[in-house]
């Protein structure tokens, strides 16, 4: 073996496999989460998923028809502000599985542009055992998302059956 081959086998049978997401028993009402990273969307990302989504409303993809509109630059597709913040709440909240059950309360608070960071922060509102799914419990978190300025411009609540842990 070369050195780097004997580098990766001592790497790998040093490595440990650590478990990721959290069971239904790591939930607990009034349990809040801040989602770390942050995402900055672009003009190619709104541009990409407004075309790859079939979503043509011009808003979205055409500088002068949003300015027409009183918009200063085309505006972020509201499908795209959502998918990123939803995204960002992933690892804390769902990561390890279980069936999406819908949002509720979804609100949007003010166009994103271009260039702006989104945050995402997310509190556990419900967390009952699921009455026809031994082994399972539906949590419900209210999730808001941020932009750069600390100016709140998504909030939603959504819920997933999450396994327990016994």
């Amino acid at each position: 073996m070369t050195t780097s081959e004997n580098t990766v086998a001592r790497l790998k049978s040093e490595s440990k496999l650590r478990a990721r997401g959290n069971r239904y028993e790591d939930f607990s009402v009034g349990q809040h989460f801040v989602h770390h990273w942050g995402r900055t969307l672009t003009e190619s990302d709104n541009m990409l998923f407004s075309t790859l989504t079939l979503h043509y409303n011009p808003h979205y993809t055409n500088a002068a028809y949003a300015a027409a509109h009183g918009h200063p630059a085309t505006p972020v597709n509201p499908l795209l502000v959502f998918n990123t913040v939803f995204g960002l709440s992933v690892e804390d909240l769902s990561e390890i599985g279980g069936p999406f059950l819908g949002v509720e309360e979804l609100s949007y608070l003010r166009d994103v542009y271009p260039g702006e960071t989104l945050y995402a922060a997310s509190e556990v509102v419900a967390a009952r055992l699921a009455s026809n799914r031994p082994g399972h419990g539906i949590v419900t978190w209210h999730t808001r998302g941020w932009n750069q300025r600390d100016e709140a411009v998504i909030t939603f609540k959504r819920a997933n059956l999450v396994r327990v842990r016994s």
